[in-house]
C-alpha cells in the first residue's frame, strides 16, 4: 500500500485531535548554543501545518547519545527556544518524557498548541531492542495524545531505527509522513532510479567501512566516484603509497584494493594531499603528491591540485550526490578541500544538475562555509538514514507508515 501523507490526515481532519509528531532534532550544540539549526528549520513546516490546523501537537525527538538516563546538558531546551523563533509561537517543553510533568501538560493543551517532550532517549526503552519494553514506552506515547490520535513521522535522520518513537508508535496509531519525510524519499528515490547522466557520487568522511554499502550500490550505476576526506587514505594505502599517520583502516586495505580493481574506471582519488605536522588548527602544513605518498605527518585535507581536478570531473554532471566532508573542514586551514568540491557541486547545479547533499557533516560544512542552502537541488536531514536507503536497506520507520492499521 501507498504510504499516507500529512495532506491525507488534514483531509480527515485534525482540529481538535490530539497528533504525536517524532522530529529530528538532533542538531550540533556548543555549550547551550545551537551552532546549526537547520534540522529545526528543515522540521518547522509540517509543525506549523498542524497548530494551524488546530491540532494538540505533541512532539518527540532526541538529542545527542544519552545513557537511558536525564542529562542536562543533553536537554532540547535550547531546541525548544530556537523552535518557539522559528515558529513565531511558544512551545512548551515538559520536564520529562512521559511521566507526569509530559503528562499534565498534554492534558492542558488546546488547539493548536504545542509541546515538544524532553530528550525521548533519556528513557531507556526508547532504542531497547526488547520489543516489550518499547511498546511499553510507545503506549505511554499514545496516552498523551488520545485514542483519537494521530503519528506523523517527520524526523527522516531516524527511519533507519526501530525505536519506540520512530517504529512501535506507528503500529498503534494511525500513521502519516510529514512533508519533511515524504521529500526526503522523493528525492533518493530520484537519485537512485532513472537519473540524468553523467551522475557523479562524492563521498568523504573517516571511514571506509561507513560509505562501503554506498559504493558498491551506486558505483556500477555512476560515471565518476569522487573520493575525498579521511577514508581516502586506506584508498591510497592500497595503491601502494605511505600515508604517514594518517587516519587509516588497515583492515579495510584488501576491501579497496578489490574496489579498485572493479570499479578503477569510474574511481577518483586525491593527487595530492595537505599533510600537517598535527591535528591542530595552526599545524604547519606541505603539500604531498599521493603517488609519492608521505611518511611522517598526517593528511587533513585534500590538495590544491585535487580540488581543481575533482572540479573539473565535477563540472559536466547532471546529477550529483554528495556525502561527507573532503577535510577538517573544521579548521579553516584545511576547509579549502570541502569548500572547492562544494562550490563545484553548487556551479554544476547552476547549470542544471540536480544536486543532493546527503546530510550530517556534509550539511554542516555547507553552511559554516557560508554557502548558500539554495545553491543545490537538495540538502537532506538524513545522514545515516539517506546513506543506507542508498544502500538498498529496509528502512523499518518507513515500512511501518506501509502497514495497514
Amino acid at each position: 500500500m501507498a504510504v499516507r501523507t500529512l495532506k491525507d490526515l488534514l483531509a480527515e481532519g485534525v482540529s481538535g485531535r490530539g497528533v504525536l509528531v517524532r522530529s529530528d532534532f538532533n542538531v550540533p550544540l556548543d555549550g547551550s548554543e545551537i551552532t546549526d539549526p537547520g534540522r529545526i528549520i528543515a522540521s518547522a513546516p509540517t509543525l506549523r501545518t498542524l497548530v494551524e490546523a488546530g491540532a494538540k501537537v505533541i512532539v518527540t525527538a532526541h538529542l545527542g547519545r544519552p545513557t537511558g538516563e536525564p542529562d542536562p546538558a543533553l536537554s532540547l531546551a535550547p531546541v525548544a527556544a530556537r523552535l518557539s523563533e522559528e515558529l513565531g509561537r511558544n512551545v512548551q517543553l515538559a520536564g520529562d518524557v512521559v511521566g507526569s510533568d509530559a503528562l499534565a501538560r498534554a492534558e492542558g493543551l488546546t488547539d493548536g498548541d504545542i509541546l515538544l517532550l524532553e530528550n525521548i532517549r533519556f528513557d531507556p526503552r526508547e532504542t531497547s531492542k526488547d520489543d516489550a519494553e518499547r511498546a511499553k514506552l510507545a503506549a505511554a506515547l499514545v496516552e498523551l495524545v488520545g485514542e483519537d490520535g494521530a503519528f506523523v513521522s517527520d524526523g527522516f535522520g531516524v527511519v533507519h531505527r526501530k525505536q519506540a518513537s520512530v517504529y512501535d508508535v506507528a503500529e498503534l496509531l494511525p500513521s502519516y509522513a510529514g512533508d519533511l519525510v515524504a521529500t526526503e524519499v522523493d528525492v533518493l528515490a530520484k537519485i537512485t532510479g532513472d537519473v540524468a547522466d553523467p551522475y557523479a557520487v562524492v563521498l568523504g568522511g573517516s571511514k571506509v567501512s561507513d560509505k562501503l554499502g554506498v559504493i558498491e550500490a551506486l558505483a556500477p550505476k555512476v560515471d565518476t566516484l569522487v573520493i575525498g576526506g579521511g577514508m581516502a587514505f586506506t584508498f591510497i594505502k592500497a595503491q601502494g603509497s605511505p600515508v604517514g599517520d594518517s587516519l587509516l583502516q588497515a583492515d579495510m586495505i584488501d576491501t579497496c584494493k578489490d574496489l579498485l580493481e572493479r570499479f578503477g574506471d569510474v574511481i577518483h582519488l586525491p593527487h595530492d594531499i595537505v599533510v600537517a605536522d598535527s591535528f591542530a588548527p595552526d599545524a604547519q602544513t606541505s603539500i604531498a603528491s599521493t603517488a609519492d605518498g608521505f611518511s611522517e605527518g598526517m593528511g587533513l585535507d585534500i590538495g590544491p591540485g585535487s580540488v581543481e581536478r575533482f572540479a573539473a570531473v565535477l563540472s559536466g554532471a547532471k546529477t550529483v550526490f554528495w556525502n561527507g566532508p573532503s577535510g577538517v573542514f573544521e579548521f579553516e586551514k584545511f576547509a579549502a578541500g570541502t569548500r572547492g568540491v562544494a562550490e563545484a557541486i553548487a556551479k554544476a547545479t547552476a547549470n542544471g544538475a540536480f544536486s543532493v547533499v546527503g546530510g550530517g557533516d556534509s550539511a554542516a560544512a555547507v553552511r559554516s562555509l557560508g554557502i548558500p542552502d539554495d545553491a543545490f537541488s537538495h540538502i537532506s536531514t538524513g545522514g545515516g538514514a539517506s546513506l543506507e536507503y542508498l544502500e538498498g536497506k529496509v528502512l523499518p520507520g518507513l515500512q511501518v507508515l506501509e502497514q495497514e492499521k
